[in-house]
């Protein structure tokens, strides 16, 4: 039987690559407007961020995502963030990896 390969993406907060699933992308459209993407998608430059809470507030103190995509971000974006991360979590608590 045939082994299928995990895709790979590098978190921007530890530099290391880990499997996709275990990221979430943040996109930057043309007109410049960002959004999480659970998707994986969505049109535009992405950047991939852990999944775990406590980076998202390095990636906020550290402005990991301003540098990566080049714009600027707002707070209320990585409270926006956060929230989808911490949701994430509790449904990986509730149901399993999946």
């Amino acid at each position: 039987m045939k082994k299928r390969k995990i895709p790979m993406r590098k978190d921007l907060i530890t530099n290391t690559m880990m499997p996709k699933k275990e990221l979430v992308r943040i996109v930057v459209d043309k007109e410049k407007n960002i959004f999480v993407d659970p998707t994986g998608k969505k049109a535009g430059r992405g950047a991939y961020v852990s999944l775990e809470p406590e980076k998202i507030h390095q990636a906020k103190k550290r402005r990991v995502l301003e540098n990566s995509l080049g714009i600027k971000i707002s707070d209320e974006f990585y409270d926006e963030l956060y929230a989808y991360v911490e949701h994430q979590r509790a449904r990986k608590e509730l149901f399993g990896d999946k």
